[in-house]
């Protein structure tokens, strides 16, 4: 039966080319689109290069101070010293990652002028993140204690800054008027993968900021290490303890949000969240929406070609039903066929996409990036497809069903 079904679905696409072109075309540009997207949010979530680590990683990135009663908020990332002191009293972290919000600095090579994005870092950054180092190693204890000079730098600012030079390791680098010596060279890291994208990182203690102020508002994000992932519960039901008992410092705020949470956790927060709000019911909402409004119309279209397909095959339907084919029969025959169509278009759609993924990741708009598809992201791909040809073949295949016999043999 289902194989009759397709050779009549692949007769009827086959007839009118211009409404399988468009209908196709609606399809598998829809799901490029979706795809790329996913693919997208797949990288920023998955755990990557150098945030390897993810799965045992909590990231505190955000401070709120509030009055309740008034209404005020002030929203800013942390100080070094409220990370160190509060933050680093969990019991059970097994290190804490400490970087400063990326700041530019400005470099010159033959009066060419180059805006590199520098970070402020502790040694245990280097431990929490796994960095590829193809010339040199990271900064110590002993070099942050003692205020050196030094700098690791990525590969792109290796070429940016000294050419064709195969190690640079020992050279200099001037930055907004001060000299460091590179020590380190990192493989590139994708501008999406925060706290740990940068092109430059030296130590805290030449931070231009009082790194030492006992203030809780500051410049600094944090990244606690669970020593495994039983602990990362455990580690946030701790963290929300210290932080209930932290005085504001503000006299005009009575209430001190920070949070420990988990990636993806921590994107929805700093995005919708707000207070002792995730956000992430508002986030799931907006998302659906967005999907729902983006699959709403090419479903609309479709539907309307679909309908007009029915119209035409009218003759035929009436036929079939004059010699005893039940309406369940017919629907089920167009809703396979729509299915039929759906899935061609999603093949399209991936094919698409996968060269919509190599043109992205070869033009190196976004650096470090790299944008694949993976199981994951074809099963909810062909998932959508299936869900496409059911939701635009149901109604029609409905018109279809209650077509009466005599008006349909009498447009023959």
């Amino acid at each position: 039966m289902l194989k009759n079904y397709f050779k009549i679905a692949i007769a009827v696409l086959r007839r009118r080319k211009f409404f399988t072109f468009i209908s196709l075309f609606g399809i598998s540009f829809t799901l490029t689109i979706l795809m790329v997207l996913t693919a997208f949010m797949d990288n920023i979530i998955s755990p990557a290069y150098p945030d390897m680590k993810r799965d045992r990683s909590l990231y505190i990135k955000r401070l709120e101070l509030r009055n309740e009663k008034e209404g005020w908020v002030n929203t800013s990332s942390s100080s070094f010293y409220f990370l160190t002191h509060y933050a680093g009293r969990i019991k059970r972290a097994e290190k804490m990652a400490i970087a400063s919000d990326g700041t530019s600095a400005n470099a010159y090579v033959n009066n060419k002028k180059i805006v590199i994005q520098l970070k402020y870092t502790n040694a245990d950054f280097w431990e929490v993140a796994d960095y590829d180092f193809p010339e040199g190693k990271p900064f110590n204890k002993q070099q942050i204690a003692q205020s050196e000079r030094v700098a690791v730098i990525c590969q792109s600012t290796k070429i940016d800054y000294f050419g064709d030079e195969p190690n640079v390791v020992g050279k200099y680098i001037e930055a907004d008027n001060i000299k460091y010596r590179v020590i380190g060279v990192v493989k590139d890291v994708s501008i999406t993968s925060d706290p740990y994208y940068a092109n430059m990182f030296v130590p805290y203690t030449l931070s231009k900021s009082d790194y030492k102020s006992t203030g809780h508002r500051g410049d600094y994000s944090a990244v606690v290490l669970a020593k495994s992932t039983d602990d990362v519960e455990k580690i946030q039901k701790e963290y929300a303890q210290i932080t209930s008992k932290i005085p504001t410092g503000d006299k005009g705020m009575d209430k001190l949000y920070s949070y420990a949470d988990t990636y993806f956790r921590s994107i929805v927060r700093n995005m919708y969240g707000g207070g002792s709000n995730s956000g992430f019911s508002k986030f799931l909402l907006m998302i659906g929406g967005a999907i729902f409004l983006f699959m709403l119309l090419p479903t609309i279209n479709l539907v309307n070609i679909n309908i007009t397909r029915i119209m035409e095959r009218s003759s035929e339907i009436g036929v079939r039903k004059a010699f005893g084919a039940s309406s369940k029969t017919l629907v089920y025959q167009f809703i396979i066929e729509n299915i039929i169509l759906t899935i061609l278009g999603g093949l399209l759609g991936v094919i698409f996409s996968i060269g919509a993924l190599h043109l992205i990741n070869e033009s190196g708009v976004v650096v470090g990036l790299h944008l694949t598809l993976n199981f994951t992201i074809l099963f909810y791909g062909l998932l959508t497809c299936l869900l496409f040809g059911l939701i635009s073949g149901v109604y029609p295949a409905w018109r279809m069903s209650k077509l009466n016999v005599v008006k349909a043999l009498k447009a023959q």
